[in-house]
C-alpha cells in the first residue's frame, strides 16, 4: 500500500474525529442540565424584557401568518406550531430550506457522474433533499407530542400544588412553565405560550382552546375541556386539575404497558434476519467443512 495513501486515510480520520468532536462537545455545552439552569437562572432577572420580548414575538407572528400568501398557507405554521418552533422566521427557514436542500442534493450527482449520467440520480436526490425538511418536521412533531403526553400528569401535579398554595390559575401556569423549563421543555413550552398569551391580554378561554389546536392531542382536549367548564360553572380547579391527573397518569402507564407489550413481537425481526443467521453458521458451519473435507 502506497505511503501518500496511509497519510491521506489517516489526515482525512483525523479531520472526520475532530469535527465530530467539536460538533458533539458543542451540542453537549448547549444542552448540558447545568448550562440550562443558569439560562433558566439569567432569564429569570430580566422577567420584564422576557414578556415584552414574548408578546412582541406573539404579534410578528401573527401578523406573519397573515402576510402568508396561497390558501393552504395557515397549514405551514400550525405544523411548525405544533413542533415547538413558533419563531417568528421559522416558516420562512422551512420554506427556503426545501428548494435550497433539493438543489444541493441534486447537483451533487449531476457535478460528480456528469450531466449524461448524473441527471437520473440528480432528480431522485432533489426529490429526496426536497422532502427530508417535512420529513424532519413530521418527527419533530412527534416528538414534541410525546413529551407533552409524558409530561402532562406531573404538569397537572405541579399545577395542583400552586393552585392550593394560593396561586391563581394564571399564575400557576406561568410557575410551572418556569419549573419544568429544564425537566419537561415541551409542557414548559406550551405553558409559558398559554401565559404569555394571557398576559398579553387574550381571553383564557380563547388561549386554552389555541392550546388544544395546537398540539391536537386528546389529552390536551380533555384538559382544556375540563379547564373551561370549571371556569364557566365556578368549581374547585384544584379538584378537577387532581382528576384530570390521576386519569392522564393511568393512560401514560396503558401506554407503557402497550408498548412494552409489543416489544416481542417487535423483536422477532431482529432475530429472524440477524442472530438465526449467525447462529447456524457457528453451529452448522463446522460439520459442513467436515462433510466437504470427507466428500471430496
Amino acid at each position: 500500500m502506497p505511503l501518500e495513501f496511509i497519510i491521506t486515510l489517516v489526515a482525512v480520520f483525523i479531520s472526520i474525529a475532530l469535527v465530530s468532536g467539536s460538533v458533539a462537545a458543542f451540542v453537549l455545552s448547549r444542552t448540558a442540565p447545568e448550562v440550562k439552569r443558569l439560562r433558566h437562572v439569567a432569564r429569570a432577572g430580566a422577567a420584564d424584557a422576557w414578556l415584552g420580548s414574548e408578546i412582541a414575538s406573539a404579534a410578528l407572528r401573527s401578523r406573519s401568518r397573515l402576510r402568508k400568501p396561497g390558501k393552504n398557507a395557515p397549514r405551514l405554521p400550525r405544523r411548525l406550531a405544533a413542533a415547538g418552533w413558533d419563531h417568528p422566521h421559522a416558516a420562512w427557514l422551512f420554506s427556503t430550506a426545501q428548494p435550497v436542500l433539493g438543489a444541493i442534493l441534486g447537483l451533487l450527482p449531476i457535478l460528480t457522474l456528469g450531466v449524461g449520467d448524473g441527471w437520473i440520480p440528480g432528480l431522485l436526490a432533489a426529490v429526496v433533499g426536497f422532502m427530508v425538511p417535512d420529513m424532519i418536521l413530521s418527527r419533530r412533531i412527534a416528538q414534541h407530542n410525546r413529551a407533552i403526553q409524558n409530561g402532562l400528569p406531573d404538569a397537572l401535579d405541579l399545577l395542583v400544588v400552586c393552585v392550593e398554595a394560593g396561586s391563581s390559575l394564571d399564575q400557576a401556569i406561568l410557575k410551572a412553565s418556569e419549573e419544568l423549563e429544564i425537566a419537561m421543555p415541551a409542557v414548559a413550552h406550551e405553558l409559558r405560550t398559554v401565559a404569555t398569551e394571557i398576559r398579553a391580554g387574550k381571553q383564557r378561554l380563547d388561549a386554552f382552546q389555541d392550546l388544544a389546536k395546537r398540539t391536537n392531542l386528546d389529552d390536551v382536549r380533555a384538559l382544556v375541556a375540563m379547564l373551561i367548564q370549571t371556569d364557566r360553572f365556578g368549581t374547585s380547579i384544584a379538584q378537577a386539575l387532581r382528576t384530570h391527573a390521576e386519569t392522564s397518569r393511568t393512560k401514560r402507564r396503558q401506554r407503557a404497558e402497550e408498548r412494552a407489550g409489543k416489544v416481542g413481537v417487535k423483536l422477532v425481526f431482529p432475530l429472524i434476519l440477524c442472530l438465526l443467521p449467525a447462529l447456524y453458521v457457528v453451529c452448522l458451519g463446522p460439520v459442513a467443512v467436515r462433510m466437504y473435507r470427507a466428500l471430496f
